[in-house]
């Protein structure tokens, strides 16, 4: 397994986030039906064709998908129910909360995986990515207040406490990743997330309502929203530290905005525009830095 360059891991994470970003444009244009009471069963085709992508590029690049799967141990059982949570409890989440309190928690990776890491790995964390974290946090908090985030209650705090299982799996599953680096190939655990993601989903998904076009949407999004950008996450995930990887992956909230302005209309309010200007500076910066002192 071969491990990329610093800048070429960047720029694929940055791939990673802009792929990502396409989940809500896309799902935007899914019917209305669907859109209003199919959120499980939208969770469960995208994770279905999510697992089917995933295992169509094992079976053609490794010949031998299932050995390749038992080779990832516990590290790939482990990777893979952390991929599993994260497809899951993003969309239960939804469910239950406003999208700018579930855009709240999620803005806790960052500073779960630093610490998570910096536990577990016993490895110290850059001032500048200590201060990026920081940055981005406030970023994302902006973002959230000019969506209507608010005090929670009822309802809205049992969704916080379900959004929390997201940021949380990350940190654990980008630590887990971390430390196996290239010794072990996890890519299959993206196949495992996804299968365990449809097998949870599927009793809350019946009956199945989806049109042929719903279909083909959602396909596009297991292929390329979620399939291939988290398999060239665990690529890029074998040079880039975790809490690095975790700070990058909020382009996604970045990118999502720009997506649904372009393509669904969506005008994004001022808080949000100056959220995610601070958010990309925070990044800018500290890979800046990085690449510098590589240099």
């Amino acid at each position: 397994m071969s491990v990329l360059p610093h800048g070429r891991a960047i720029g694929l994470m940055v791939v990673c986030a802009l792929l990502w970003s396409t989940a809500g444009v896309v799902t935007r244009h899914l019917s209305p039906e669907l859109q209003a009471q199919g959120r499980f069963e939208i969770t469960f085709w995208r994770s279905v064709f999510a697992a089917v992508f995933v295992a169509g590029v094992l079976f053609i690049v490794r010949r031998q998908p299932l050995r390749v799967l038992w080779a990832g141990g516990w590290a790939g059982a482990v990777s893979g129910g952390m991929w599993a949570v994260m497809f899951t409890f993003f969309m239960l989440a939804l469910t239950l909360t406003t999208v700018a309190n579930t855009l709240l928690v999620l803005s806790l990776a960052p500073l779960l995986t630093a610490l998570l890491a910096r536990a577990v790995l016993k490895l110290p964390i850059a001032a500048r990515t200590w201060a990026a974290i920081a940055v981005a946090t406030a970023g994302m908090v902006w973002i959230a207040s000019g969506g209507g985030a608010g005090r929670p209650s009822g309802a809205h705090l049992l969704g916080m406490i379900v959004a929390f299982a997201v940021p949380l799996a990350s940190a654990i599953n980008l630590v887990t990743l971390q430390k196996i680096r290239a010794q072990v190939d996890l890519v299959p655990a993206v196949f495992i997330g996804g299968v365990l993601s449809a097998l949870l989903m599927l009793p809350l998904a019946l009956p199945v309502q989806a049109s042929a076009r719903d279909l083909l949407l959602l396909a596009g999004l297991g292929f390329f929203q979620l399939g291939l950008p988290c398999m060239l996450m665990v690529v890029a995930a074998r040079t880039l530290a975790a809490p690095e990887i975790a700070l990058l992956a909020l382009l996604e909230v970045v990118f999502g905005t720009a997506w649904a302005w372009l393509g669904a209309g969506e005008v994004p309010a001022g808080a949000t525009l100056a959220g995610g200007a601070l958010v990309l500076a925070a990044l800018v910066a500290n890979e800046v830095v990085a690449l510098r002192r590589e240099r």
